[in-house]
């Protein structure tokens, strides 16, 4: 019998995915979370389990490194990456945003030659030519991206918000909403055809065990 190879993302959604597995009936006992391995294996139930950065999973399931993998909603739109996208495990729920000084609520359209500060170029790009039909300067950066309007790199940003307790702290806030993220689970398009039984089984078990409602 064939491995199945999972991708989890280092971190606290490795550790949500784990918890889901587990109380899925798909051993992870392997895993020691206090480890510093970055493969893990069940001989019994010939399942392995890889921990690589969040941003790398939709790459390695793409390329069939792995055949399963989570990751967030998020990563999946910036990196467009060619997979399916099979379920949405409902954890890592948060929104992507455009933010920025209030005195801007209600009146970002009338913005000309906006300058938007993200970490999400392709997600960014997208909301402002095809759903707003706008032309905009995206400035890439990789932290800290609070701080563009605050300095005057950029008018407005996009980014995630949570519990926008950080846009608050630095005197921003919520202009519109992009779309909802939380973590999906996702799967290489050769393995569903190559091991369709066995992945379709482990997300049966999955989705099963979601829909009894009982994840946070």
């Amino acid at each position: 019998m064939e491995y199945i190879t999972f991708a989890l993302a280092k971190g606290r959604l490795a550790n949500l995915t784990i918890d889901l597995l587990e109380l899925s009936g798909i051993s992870c006992k392997e895993i020691s979370k206090d480890s510093r391995k970055l493969i893990f294996v069940n001989e019994e139930e010939k399942l392995k389990f890889v921990l690589v950065k969040p941003s790398d999973v939709p790459t390695y399931v793409e390329y069939g490194a792995a055949d399963i993998g989570v990751s967030g909603r998020d990563t999946l739109l910036e990196e467009g990456r060619t997979l399916y996208e099979v379920g949405d495990l409902g954890f890592g729920k948060c929104k992507m945003v455009v933010a920025g000084p209030k005195e801007y609520i209600g009146n970002i359209d009338k913005l000309n030659n906006k300058r938007v500060a993200t970490k999400y170029p392709r997600i960014a790009s997208d909301y402002f030519n095809t759903v707003k039909r706008e032309t905009i300067e995206i400035i890439k950066l990789n932290g800290s991206v609070e701080l563009a309007p605050l300095v005057g790199l950029s008018e407005v940003i996009v980014d995630i918000v949570e519990s926008g307790s950080t846009l608050k702290e630095n005197g921003l806030v919520v202009l519109e909403e992009i779309c909802d993220l939380s973590a999906r689970l996702i799967v290489n398009r050769v393995s569903m055809k190559m091991k369709s039984d066995r992945i379709s089984e482990i997300i049966k078990k999955i989705k099963t065990y979601l829909d009894k409602g009982e994840i946070n």
